[in-house]
């Protein structure tokens, strides 16, 4: 039997609409040096570039999220084995923080939590830098190498740029290429932020011995319900439909539904909660293939659900992942909200109920795509 290779993949992955772009077979193709592989479109799934000179061995096909090749040996290694009984992962403990910090705090998504843990692994030397998501305007994000508390801040959630013209604009997307972003930068130690397709992908390379994986320090994963693609019919689409300009957008927050808040001429602040049913037909369509939504492959997992304005929720899960959480308290750069057991149960319940629903969502989704 031959090994499968990225014909294999187009076939059974793109062809299909279910690539979710994380650029895993790009960056970490074994002729990758020959550019075998990449993306000609930053929107679109990748393709061959050089295809004569493809070694067909195989390492894109396996480490693919959406061919599961892997998914036995991750879980071994993870101790989860059941997805459909426990959505949440295995995971230690579940917390409620804040950063101590005033300007991780001030210019945060949720609780400033994430960046505040980059920045103390940087200044301990723990890591080289991280590879972050920087926000360019609403819906707008790119990858970005960090390696000061200066370059975190620029990246930090609520820095939102005044919106491209729209007669200017192809297409806009909340997806971050991150993991291409390896290839770009001379590291021994680094940490990734990212999405549960992406780590899903940086796993199977470990598992896989693939280099430079073996450099990355700590995975801190987001929870990841969708992402959004905006084209230029779709923007004006949905300014009109929820009354919001791009271009008054100060922020956007994730927690039970999508939340703006948006410039008020005079009267500061304005704030819009859209439920994500609404937001359907800008949703990657990629997204509706996974069913990860806690990122159940990170060290730690973040996200705004569960959680009160400014605190972020934060899931332990491995034991690189618990001793890092450890320090950060220690050392007093975040704190945590007093949660007994009752609140606790409470954050799990709602977490769960947004897995069990990614999770049904992905099942009709296979079944009407086949």
């Amino acid at each position: 039997m031959s090994t499968k290779n990225f014909e294999d993949l187009i076939k059974e992955v793109h062809e299909k609409g279910i690539c979710q772009e994380c650029g895993g077979c790009v960056s970490f193709c074994s002729s990758a040096q020959y550019d075998i592989i990449g993306f000609k479109d930053p929107y679109s799934p990748p393709e061959y570039l050089h295809k004569d000179q493809c070694l067909e061995c195989g390492i894109c096909y396996m480490i693919c999220p959406q061919t599961h090749i892997l998914d036995s040996e991750l879980n071994k290694t993870y101790k989860f084995t059941n997805y459909g009984s426990m959505p949440v992962g295995n995971f230690d403990n579940i917390y409620s923080c804040q950063a101590t910090d005033k300007d991780f705090l001030e210019h945060g998504t949720d609780g400033g939590v994430v960046n505040s843990i980059l920045n103390f692994m940087i200044e301990k030397k723990l890591i080289d830098g991280a590879i972050v998501s920087k926000t360019q305007a609403a819906f707008s994000r790119e990858a970005s190498y960090a390696k000061s508390k200066a370059d975190l801040l620029q990246s930090s959630g609520t820095i939102l740029d005044v919106s491209p013209q729209l007669d200017a604009v192809h297409k806009i997307s909340t997806y971050t290429h991150t993991i291409p972003g390896l290839n770009r930068y001379k590291f021994k130690k680094l940490a990734v932020i990212g999405t549960p397709c992406q780590f899903n992908s940086i796993r199977c390379m470990q598992d896989l011995g693939v280099t430079p994986s073996e450099n990355i320090e700590i995975c801190l994963g987001l929870f990841c319900y969708e992402n959004f693609l905006f084209g230029k019919s779709q923007i004006e689409r949905f300014e009109k439909d929820f009354n919001i300009k791009f271009s008054d957008i100060k922020k956007i927050n994730i927690k039970e539904d999508v939340i703006f808040k948006l410039k008020d001429d005079g009267n500061g602040e304005k704030i819009i909660h859209i439920p994500f049913n609404h937001l359907k037909e800008y949703m990657r369509p990629a997204c509706n293939a996974c069913d990860d939504f806690t990122n159940i492959y990170a060290d730690i997992s973040f996200g705004g659900l569960g959680s009160a304005d400014k605190y972020t929720t934060v899931i332990t899960r491995t034991e690189k992942g618990k001793k890092l959480f450890s320090q950060v308290l220690d050392a007093g750069i975040i704190k945590c909200a007093d949660l007994d057991s009752s609140k606790k149960k409470t954050m799990i319940e709602l977490i769960s109920r947004f897995s069990h629903s990614k999770i049904k969502r992905k099942e009709e989704f296979m079944k009407n795509s086949k």
